[in-house]
């Protein structure tokens, strides 16, 4: 049986459960709190982090290497346009969330507000979370000018680019740290992934002291 080893809020995890979901891959999902650096898990990955796949006898990490591994393996539906310049600007997309915005916002809200208090007890940090919610305003001013133009990030058709995404702006949901009126186009394209059955196991996740908002797991937010 597959085994994902991941993190409820981690975004790169989120990725790949709803790349598995899209495809219809049934998998097992294991929480590692990955502070802890347990003997077991550091096995599987020397790095100590998730998400850790185990697929088809093999132990799979880093979420780009493990989508490309189900790309490949596991082709329908696909999640990478045909056109060779179409798939650079999914990459691209897909690279630009997992690297600027997580720098930039994911990594100051998410992990100041979740991942600090649950791994070392400590408070947030003032400064980064002032810092992280202008860095979402402006990169929310980018993908909304993007979504007026295009139907899915990459272009006419829904790709990593946009399951990505959705996993990095549905942890900030969770918290709470979104102002959905403000961006419209933002909002009606995450409408459209949150409503496909992929979504529905992150639309169930808690965490006990981090209760999401109402809207959190509202189809018609």
């Amino acid at each position: 049986m597959r085994c994902l080893y991941h993190l409820p809020l981690s975004p790169f995890c989120r990725k790949i459960r709803l790349v598995l979901a899209e495809k219809k891959l049934e998998v097992d999902l294991v929480e590692e709190r990955v502070w802890e650096k347990r003997f077991e898990f550091v096995k599987l990955n020397i790095s100590a982090k998730v998400p850790v796949l185990k697929i088809d006898g093999m132990i799979l990490s880093e979420s780009n290497a493990i989508f490309e591994y189900i790309e490949e393996g596991y082709p329908d539906p696909p999640l990478l346009p045909e056109m060779m310049i179409d798939k650079v600007e999914a990459r691209r997309f897909s690279c630009w969330f997992d690297d600027a915005f997580h720098r930039d916002v994911t990594s100051k809200l998410l992990y100041q507000r979740v991942y600090k208090q649950l791994s070392i007890g400590n408070q947030a940090d003032s400064g980064l979370m002032k810092s992280g919610m202008v860095a979402l305003k402006k990169h929310f001013i980018y993908l909304d000018s993007v979504l007026d133009e295009r139907r899915w990030l990459a272009g006419d058709n829904m790709t990593i680019a946009d399951f990505t995404g959705a996993a990095h702006i549905s942890t900030l949901d969770y918290i709470g740290d979104i102002d959905w009126s403000r961006f419209e186009s933002i909002r009606n394209w995450y409408a459209k992934i949150k409503s496909r059955p992929a979504f529905r196991s992150l639309l169930k996740d808690y965490l006990p002291a981090f209760t999401p908002p109402d809207h959190y797991s509202d189809l018609d937010f």
